[in-house]
């Protein structure tokens, strides 16, 4: 019998409880999927899996609630994501703060964009939450169903036959070596991933740190909105991660930040960064300095650049990571479950690893559209908004918060891309060029002069060495010419292959 008829009629496959009465099915035979890391995407894919009736182990290396300063904010295009997967439910109960929009400041300056939320039911907004919260509703969301397995413990190595993945080598809670096979192991261990080497071609890059504050007792000047203060030399956010809590991240350009323990970082922060937060925050802000809980976080990118290997799948942020001030980390992890999810749902079972991974290989080019659109921004804005003494990059970072002021199309059209609601590359592209010609037009204005002229071609051409290498990094042909992947196919194919094969018995 295949594993497609052993599934219940309500989605679940039939098990065998412990003595405990925990729930859990029997786990002698092997399991369809094996999830290493219980995180954004580990804990989806394991509820989305398993309600489509797989078998499902997950391995977490710390199952208690994960206290990070990123992960707060949840862009509307990650939310119907939620949605699709039947999650949307993980964000009640956890004070969640809904988000519709994005307020700019710079020089005393500031402008509202709105997301463009019109046309979609009156729940659709971006979510903000404290980040342990939320996965640890993913996690309970993931262990209800009786086919899902969480368990803790610290994965040591992936376990390779013949070219083939059929499971890690890990140490079980209380340190006793163990081994876990599955038909399909997917890795998802986060930014830090020992694992990743042998799945993908890493290349990591860390343009600066966040050092992240808690806020209370005030009110952000424009509620229930994410606030960018673009300050010198590098961007400021605020938002709401509760009720009466409001995160800061001041990013700091480099690689590391200055220490904390001789106070050089408190100092920096009192100097340098309090000057430019808005007066609404700034005594809350010098108060959450003096508590003494500050927190650094090195920021890191890295492409997509897989290594498909049979029985193993690469996914989150030790696959795919970009700079997080657009906030779209999320909204990718889980835009790429469900794109996983529906690759995986008309197979009956993993068991042929050679073909489900030529199969597979279609799931990193429908993934590109949303990936490599929020990817692409987020490196391109980052870039932008810092400050710069170079005149061209000035000109471009006041035609960009210009730009944005100037509303309707101007700034829906960016707003939508950046929320996830309209991931296409090309309108991004558009309207980054647009904002370079935008910029060369005011230096035209009166009149041209030699250095006006001069300044504007380099506007132009930053803007070009700005977006293109990431696009180059990101992949040009797949992100804006997917039909012509030989890999976009397969996945049709196989699904025609897959219905016209006689049920298995």
């Amino acid at each position: 019998m295949s594993r497609r008829k052993r599934r219940s009629k309500g989605g679940s496959i039939g098990f065998q409880k412990h003595g405990n009465g925990d729930g859990h099915r029997d786990v002698a035979e092997s399991d369809d999927v094996l999830i290493v890391g219980a995180g954004v995407v580990g804990s989806a894919l394991a509820y989305a899996l398993g309600k489509e009736g797989r078998r499902v182990h997950v391995i977490e290396r710390d199952l208690s609630e994960p206290d990070r300063i990123v992960g707060e904010l949840l862009q509307p295009g990650g939310y119907l994501k939620l949605v699709e997967l039947g999650l949307e439910d993980c964000v009640k109960e956890i004070d969640a703060q809904e988000v519709f929009g994005y307020a700019l400041f710079k020089d005393g300056k500031k402008t509202r964009i709105p997301y463009p939320l019109k046309n979609f039911r009156s729940d659709i907004a971006g979510r903000s939450f404290h980040h342990g919260r939320f996965i640890q509703r993913l996690r309970e969301k993931a262990s209800s169903l009786s086919n899902v397995r969480l368990e803790q413990g610290t994965v040591t190595s992936l376990l390779e036959e013949n070219g083939m993945i059929k499971g890690v080598n890990y140490k079980t809670r209380t340190g006793e070596a163990s081994t876990a096979y599955a038909c399909l192991t997917v890795v998802c261990d986060g930014c830090y991933s020992n694992l990743r080497r042998s799945l993908c071609n890493p290349k990591v890059d860390v343009p600066s740190c966040f050092v992240g504050l808690v806020l209370k007792n005030c009110q952000l000047p424009f509620a229930n909105h994410g606030h960018v203060i673009l300050a010198d030399p590098s961007p400021i956010l605020f938002y709401p991660i509760s009720s009466h809590e409001i995160r800061c991240l001041v990013d700091v350009p480099g690689q590391s930040v200055p220490s904390i323990t001789n106070g050089e970082l408190a100092q920096y922060l009192k100097t340098v960064v309090a000057p430019q937060v808005p007066p609404e925050l700034h005594d809350s802000f010098m108060t959450a300095i003096d508590s003494g809980n500050v927190k650094p976080m090195a920021n890191r990118s890295m492409p997509a650049d897989p290594c498909p290997t049979p029985g193993a799948v690469l996914l989150g942020d030790a696959f795919n990571m970009r700079h997080p001030l657009t906030g779209g980390g999320m909204t990718v992890a889980l835009s790429d479950v469900v794109v996983l999810r529906d690759l995986l749902r008309p197979l009956n079972d993993f068991d042929d690893a050679s073909t489900l991974c030529r199969y597979l290989e279609s799931f990193y080019t429908i993934r590109k559209p949303m990936a490599s659109t929020i990817n692409t921004l987020a490196g391109a804005l980052y870039k932008v908004f810092c400050a710069s003494p170079d005149p061209a990059r000035k000109e471009m970072r006041q035609a960009c918060f210009d730009y944005l002021s100037l509303g309707g199309i101007f700034s829906l059209g960016p707003i939508a891309i950046l929320s996830g609601l309209n991931p296409r590359p090309l309108s991004l592209v558009l309207h980054f060029f647009a904002v370079a010609v935008y910029g060369f037009w005011r230096l035209m204005l009166p009149f041209p002069s030699p250095d006006r002229i001069y300044t504007g071609a380099r506007l132009i051409s930053g803007a070009s060495g700005i977006i293109f290498p990431i696009l180059k990094a990101e992949g040009i042909r797949q992100m804006f010419f997917p039909f012509f992947m030989p890999a976009y196919y397969r996945a049709p194919l196989l699904r025609q292959i897959i219905q016209k094969k006689e049920p298995r018995t």
